[in-house]
């Protein structure tokens, strides 16, 4: 049985299965990431709710394995050289679990390095982009006088879902017809746009007409459905 001692936050999030992926995250546009790709994946993991109504991601414990203070991050006990490892950023969790698996990345070197280039266009510009327009649309940005700043973040998250638009014309997924981390990187960040943050009409979203047909793609996917609500919000 591993011992996951070593690491701080067990303690305070005791591993009842330490032999399986120990997941802390909160169904957010970036922790969906990683719980939909370990329910398509298949690979067993135990989850830990990391509640920001108390903090949780400000603890001494948390911040030993993430020192940026947010989720997700994972413990796998089975690391490389079979010892283990422990991760923080989304994106870097989807890529470590692809190649763990073999699974949701091209087997190509080249397709693989054009997977990994809409992943980081994701880290960089989709999710920063679509929480500001969340932020100055939906909390507490709302109450700002200056509408600029709201103006500014939703004319980038047009450009964005028109550069998205292009890519998926002829396109069921962003690397044509395979289905990859690619993808699952984008499905929480988009849905929640539309949706969570009350910005589908702000952004005209109803002429992204090929990214609303693969929006809806993702989520008839039984895997997404599940890793959405992973794990259960208090």
């Amino acid at each position: 049985m591993p011992d996951l001692s070593a690491f701080p936050i067990t303690k305070r999030w005791p591993a009842q299965h330490p032999d399986r992926l120990q997941l802390y995250s909160l169904p957010t546009p970036n922790g969906v990431k990683v719980s939909i790709m370990l329910e398509e994946i298949g690979l067993p993991y135990e989850v830990h709710l990391i509640d920001f109504d108390k903090d949780d991601q400000k603890t001494p414990e948390f911040l030993s394995l993430n020192p940026n203070g947010k989720i997700p991050a994972i413990i796998d006990p089975d690391g490389p050289g079979g010892k283990p490892l422990g991760l923080f950023e989304s994106g870097a969790i989807l890529q470590y679990l692809a190649d763990k698996t073999g699974k949701l990345l091209p087997g190509d070197a080249a397709r693989r390095y054009q997977t990994f280039q809409w992943l980081h266009f994701q880290m960089g510009g989709i999710g920063p982009m679509f929480g500001q327009v969340g932020y100055f649309n939906k909390f507490a940005g709302k109450e700002i006088a200056d509408k600029r700043p709201l103006q500014r973040y939703v004319a980038e998250a047009k450009r964005l879902l028109g550069v998205m638009e292009m890519r998926l014309d002829g396109r069921q997924w962003i690397m044509d017809d395979e289905y990859t981390i690619a993808d699952i990187s984008m499905f929480g960040w988009v849905r929640n746009l539309i949706g969570f943050y009350e910005a589908r009409d702000l952004v005209a979203f109803d002429g992204f007409a090929h990214v609303a047909a693969w929006l809806q793609r993702g989520l008839a996917r039984p895997a997404v459905q599940r890793g959405l609500n992973i794990p259960k919000r208090p």
